[in-house]
């Protein structure tokens, strides 16, 4: 026996990127069905060896439906979560919306599967942002041996996180290049992104921080421990999909290198590339496609008394989004639901 499945959004990079992780990994689907907006009503998605015609978000009766995988935005999402939840259908959410609820659920499930018990309280689970996601995989199996105290990261994200107009943008303006008649100005971005990198993703805060590097902060904290002190550098950069970031760890505890890769090679999620040599590590390319957090560049901070350096990288609408969610579905299911 299985699920009853509704994918809302299922037009979008990450609600296909959905429907293509559920159907690899043969989540127990009884029945599935992909919503979307009206003016993308009957477009043609795929399931494994299916082939679905969306449905109408709008309309939609979510009762009698197990679990909704939501891809839509946050205006959306605070349309229509609620009336799923409310109609018995457990909602995982991949917008922003409901991160930092106190009664929602911030889940990464190798590293806090026990939060999918907390469902209950608004029927709704929320997915991390996809920087925070990769990170706190690649910290949870390091501060159970030595505790950290500090994390400084600078992030590499590609276009793909801001969405398919991030990527046409990229793609355009590193055509336009070549073709000085043809101009392509910023739109999507606060500035050029061909051949270029922008030290700028979501909103300015009066602290000066970005939102971005803000959601950093508070969502590791919420999933892995609010002592953890967190400060964050985001950056976009001209790659189309994998996320890389530099991150450097103080903790209580000495942790040498080479146990901390041992550490690694261990933890759920993780696959450590770490040879020094050239090429001895993980790039984008490498990530894209991947259900793997990779990670390289392991070594002592010799600046700080129990400090280490690392390179981390993902598939950003990977374990970054719809990889997450099914992961968060499979926790709800071998934990709470029990029927597949």
């Amino acid at each position: 026996m299985g699920y009853r499945v509704v994918i809302a959004g299922a037009t979008g990079n990450v609600g296909r990127e959905m429907l293509n992780i559920l159907a690899e990994r043969q989540f127990p689907v009884d029945e599935i069905v992909a919503l979307a907006s009206r003016r993308s009503l009957g477009t043609e998605v795929t399931f494994g060896d299916k082939t679905l015609k969306t449905k109408d978000l709008d309309t939609f009766d979510f009762t009698g439906w197990d679990i909704a995988l939501f891809g839509i935005g946050s205006d959306a999402t605070k349309k229509y979560a609620p009336v799923a939840a409310k109609a018995g259908c457990i909602v995982i959410d991949n917008s922003s919306l409901y991160r930092y609820d106190p009664d929602v659920p911030l889940v990464v499930p190798e590293v806090n599967p026990e939060a999918v018990l907390d469902y209950h309280k608004k029927n709704i689970i929320a997915n991390p942002n996809c920087s925070t996601a990769q990170m706190v995989v690649a910290l949870k199996p390091l501060h159970d041996r030595a505790t950290i105290k500090r994390v400084v990261v600078s992030t590499y994200q590609a276009v793909s996180g801001a969405g398919a107009g991030g990527a046409d943008e990229l793609w355009d303006q590193t055509k336009s290049i070549y073709n000085p008649t043809d101009d392509k100005p910023p739109k999507v971005f606060s500035k050029q992104i061909a051949f270029n990198v922008i030290p700028h993703i979501d909103v300015f805060m009066d602290s000066g921080e970005t939102k971005e590097e803000w959601k950093m902060v508070a969502e590791t904290k919420k999933i892995v421990d609010k002592s953890i002190k967190v400060t964050a550098t985001c950056v976009r950069v001209p790659v189309f999909v994998g996320h890389c970031e530099s991150i450097n760890i103080e903790f209580e505890e000495f942790l040498d290198e080479d146990e901390a890769r041992d550490i690694l090679r261990e933890a759920p999620g993780i696959m450590v590339i770490d040879k020094r040599e050239d090429g001895g590590y993980v790039t984008p390319i490498e990530c894209v496609g991947d259900y793997a957090t990779f990670v390289s560049r392991i070594r002592q901070d010799s600046t700080i008394d129990n400090g280490l350096n690392m390179w981390c990288v993902s598939d950003n609408l990977r374990k970054g989004a719809a990889l997450n969610a099914v992961q968060i579905a499979e926790t709800l299911g071998t934990r709470v639901l029990k029927k597949g």
